[in-house]
């Protein structure tokens, strides 16, 4: 169709089904593109937080762990999502620890949102504090891997979004 020409009016295009949209809503496409890396910016921060306060900063050291420990739960959670998905069945439960808090205040979704700030400002410090640097091979390959898988879905997602509007 030329630009600047509107493309005729489907009037059944919003009742019919979309296979696609579909797929990225599904919680085994949020976990692999979003949970899981997500989890993997919090664990190797966790890490290298752990291994640049070694013997000199106890309170790094201990934030570290509590990182990494932070960062296995949420990974148990979008396992636990994949395979509830995959088996056709509710979860039950969220995605990360921040949102499962949320669940209390009946607001998992704000809570869920604060988890995804708290992980860009993790990954924020990660490069600005040049700890990037620090990981070690298998580490940036894992980073590679969940920025990859992150940045391509939301552009797949954001793409098709766009081709889908009217």
């Amino acid at each position: 169709m030329a630009p600047g020409i509107a493309a005729p009016h489907d009037p059944g295009r919003e009742s019919r089904p979309d296979a696609l949209r579909e797929f990225f809503r599904r919680p085994v496409f949020l976990s692999l593109t979003i949970g899981i890396p997500f989890c993997i910016f919090k664990l190797l921060f966790g890490l290298t937080a752990v291994r640049t306060g070694a013997g000199t900063n106890l309170v790094l050291t201990a934030a570290g762990w509590g990182i990494a420990a932070w960062a296995g739960a949420d990974l148990f959670l979008n396992a636990g999502r994949i395979v509830s998905d995959l088996l056709h069945r509710p979860a039950g439960f969220e995605y990360c620890t921040i949102a499962e808090v949320g669940r209390l205040f009946h607001r998992p979704r704000v809570f869920l949102a604060i988890d995804t700030l708290l992980t860009f400002s993790i990954i924020c410090a990660m490069l600005w504090s040049g700890w990037i640097a620090r990981l070690d091979t298998a580490g940036t390959y894992l980073w590679y891997a969940a920025t990859t898988l992150n940045l391509i879905s939301l552009s797949f997602v954001s793409l098709y979004s766009e081709i889908r509007s009217p």
